[in-house]
């Protein structure tokens, strides 16, 4: 029997590792938190398929029902920013 073969899990130019991306950047402990805060908050907004949760105070940890309101993507991303990216 001869050896096997190797896999090659690098893409093809120009097309994206999404498992290697995952890897090294989804799988960890703090997105994964700030990922289930994200669906808690459009959970519990009630927020349809393309609409935005806007967090009246800048804080995407605080869920509260009176910190969230549900609006469009644009205006949600019309807020200026600081380098935290909290809404000023």
């Amino acid at each position: 029997m001869s050896a096997p073969t190797k896999i090659s899990v690098t893409p093809p130019l120009g097309k994206r590792n999404y498992r290697k991306e995952y890897d090294n950047y989804h799988a960890k402990p703090e997105q994964k938190k700030k990922r289930a805060s994200r669906n808690a908050a459009r959970k519990r907004s009630g927020a349809k398929q393309g609409q935005d949760v806007h967090h009246k105070n800048g804080n995407p940890l605080d869920n509260r029902k009176g910190n969230l309101a549900v609006v469009s993507p644009s205006s949600n991303r019309s807020f200026p920013r600081d380098r935290n990216a909290r809404k000023m």
